[in-house]
């Protein structure tokens, strides 16, 4: 009897089927993609997904924009070429901090990340502003009159702000805009339309 309880049963071991099976194999977490969570699309976080955190947008602004700046450029009044003039002067040496150059890859870059570019002119003496300077398009906003035209432009830096207003004999801000179809006072940012194809290369990078 004692035999019989430890002899194994041939019938009975060869019916059950051998399993192996894991304490956490019915846990089972199947990877989904859920929604798509797409970067802001205001003009910091453009710039800074579209330009600084990206080296093919980098490139590309910084080529048109340098490319754009070494271009010559010719003061006419109908007939009459001015090779000297205040306007001139002006330009080739626009402020104390910038030249020619510098300036004008300031303005083509701003227009390019957020389809503005926003220039002051400091008055002078004469007839030519003394300076110019090319304000951050980020900071900059459009105060519309009652007839939907511009009479003003604010400037907001650090919680402060500066109001420029429009006088039609002595303009003070001169905002050059990119087309935009459905925007009368600002324009399309160039790197709003590739916003989507930034967050996916942005994406398989990481």
């Amino acid at each position: 009897m004692i035999s019989n309880f430890f002899r194994r049963d041939v019938s009975v071991a060869a019916s059950v089927p051998e399993a192996k099976a894991s304490a956490s194999g019915r846990v089972i977490a199947w990877p989904g993609a859920g929604r798509v969570a797409w970067s802001p699309r205001d003009g910091a976080s453009l710039t800074r997904t579209g330009f600084v955190g990206n080296p093919v947008g980098f490139r590309c602004v910084k080529m048109i924009a340098e490319a754009a700046a070494a271009l010559p450029l010719v003061l006419q009044c109908e007939e009459t070429r001015f090779a000297c003039h205040p306007l001139l002067d002006v330009i080739a040496r626009p402020n104390p901090a910038q030249g020619r150059a510098e300036l004008l890859e300031a303005l083509y870059a701003q227009i390019l990340l957020s389809g503005n570019g926003y220039v002051e002119a400091v008055s002078g003496d004469v007839g030519a502003p003394a300076e110019l300077h090319v304000l951050r398009s980020d900071r900059m906003s459009v105060i519309p009159g009652q007839d939907g035209w511009p009479v003003g432009y604010e400037y907001a830096v650090g919680g402060r702000k500066h109001r420029f207003d429009v006088s039609a004999g002595h303009p003070v801000i001169c905002h050059v805009r990119s087309f935009h179809p459905q925007d009368d006072h600002y324009g399309l940012s160039p790197l709003q339309a590739a916003a989507q194809a930034v967050d996916v290369h942005n994406s398989a990078s990481r």
